[in-house]
């Protein structure tokens, strides 16, 4: 959206801007983080316009009271915003304030004291183990191009084998895995952290496989998958994909790129996994985040144990 069309008056928007760049460039913050937190302000200074009748500056968010930010909240909220979305949106306009605190612009201490709506408690849901494999797997795929199908085996492959992000997987370059006798990836996630993904033999021949039927030249400093016209492979090809694969072998709606990388996690953790090995494989900052994938295992436990047992 041009800039113009920002509800701001030139000093606030100049100092956002210097706040998206530092997230962009010096937090090192994903692509899509930084993309939702400017979509997150925007709409927050579009509610200040309106609140105060006319674009906000550098003095009217000086003054804020949580009075103003429960108001916000409840606005978004009357549109339609769910939890998570409520709560990411607070967080992105603290950051933005506490940006311009330490700048001697503004005030963060009322952002400071609003505590975001309670989230619903939600557990990833992962694919069995056959499910997955079936997604997985080069023969199952539809795509009628065989070079195609290939890459489809070999994206879901990575997801399920070393669980990966789909940005992580579609990130890698021509350079990647082109020996086909390394034992591990080196993968750059969140944040621009790198982590050391273990790789099994099934991931070999399926990106094997991918490059032998591709029609476009692989090569070093260029993506390593591709779309059908060459250009990188993009992500909602992949979910498109997906959706196919969910129709085709009768799966859930829950079961989504994403969930591959839950059914790594999960099918680890019932093996014997421990929590701290799959964190480092994951790239998780934080064990608490690792630990969703215990309750998983627990839940499905419970679900066995009340469908099984004769006093359930």
């Amino acid at each position: 959206m041009p800039e113009f069309l920002l509800a701001a008056r030139p000093d606030l928007a100049d100092a956002r801007a210097d706040w998206l760049d530092a997230l962009a460039n010096e937090r090192r913050l994903s692509v899509n983080t930084v993309e939702a937190y400017e979509r997150d302000t925007r709409f927050f200074l579009a509610f200040l316009t309106g609140h105060f009748g006319g674009p906000p500056g550098l003095a009217a968010v000086a003054e804020l009271k949580p009075a103003d930010f429960r108001a916000f909240l409840a606005q978004r909220r009357k549109d339609g915003a769910e939890a998570r979305t409520l709560a990411r949106g607070l967080a992105a306009v603290k950051s933005l304030l506490r940006f311009l605190e330490r700048r001697g612009l503004a005030n963060a201490a009322g952002a400071s004291a609003m505590r975001g709506p309670k989230q619903p408690k939600s557990l990833p849901r992962p694919l069995t183990a056959k499910d997955a494999l079936a997604v997985a797997s080069p023969a199952g795929q539809l795509a009628e191009e065989p070079w195609i199908a290939a890459r489809n085996a070999a994206v879901f492959t990575l997801l399920y084998g070393c669980g990966l992000r789909i940005s992580e997987a579609l990130g890698l370059d021509g350079a990647a895995l082109r020996q086909g006798t390394e034992t591990a990836l080196r993968v750059v996630g969140k944040g621009g952290k790198t982590r050391i993904a273990p790789l099994l033999p099934a991931i070999h021949r399926a990106l094997g496989e991918y490059r032998r039927l591709c029609p476009f030249d692989l090569a070093p400093g260029q993506p390593l998958f591709r779309g059908v016209r060459g250009g990188p492979l993009r992500a909602e090809i992949v979910q498109a994909e997906m959706r196919r694969m969910r129709a085709a072998l009768d799966l859930p709606e829950t079961a989504t790129p994403h969930a591959l990388r839950h059914s790594f996690a999960t099918h680890l953790l019932g093996r014997g996994g421990d929590l701290r090995t799959i964190q480092e494989l994951l790239g998780h900052a934080s064990l608490s985040t690792t630990q969703i994938y215990a309750g998983v295992d627990s839940a499905r436990l419970l679900e066995a144990y009340a469908a099984a047992h004769p006093r359930a």
